[in-house]
């Protein structure tokens, strides 16, 4: 059973940690870049998680999970810096 579920945790850290580091990216080179704008991604990947009738698939699945624990992380480390700065 190990090896059935190994690409699985490997695929979503790997779409995670591009996640991160490409919104990491965003936010230290735009400075248009805001909170506000990364949550309104977030409630669009919401929709789009919810919106799976047809199925896409464990692969899929995955990279969506990665990808919305990522936009989560970032939002809530740049909330929690505000936070500190205040």
């Amino acid at each position: 059973m190990g090896d059935s579920v190994e690409w699985q945790d490997v695929k979503y850290k790997e779409t995670f940690e591009q996640e991160i580091r490409g919104l990491t990216r965003r936010r230290q080179s735009d400075p248009d870049c805001k909170i506000e704008d990364l949550e309104g991604i977030l409630r669009n990947l919401y929709i789009m998680d919810g919106a799976d009738q047809g199925g896409r698939g464990p692969l899929q699945d995955i990279i969506m999970a990665a990808t919305i624990a990522a936009y989560e992380h970032i939002i809530s480390s740049w909330k929690a810096e505000i936070q500190k700065n205040l």
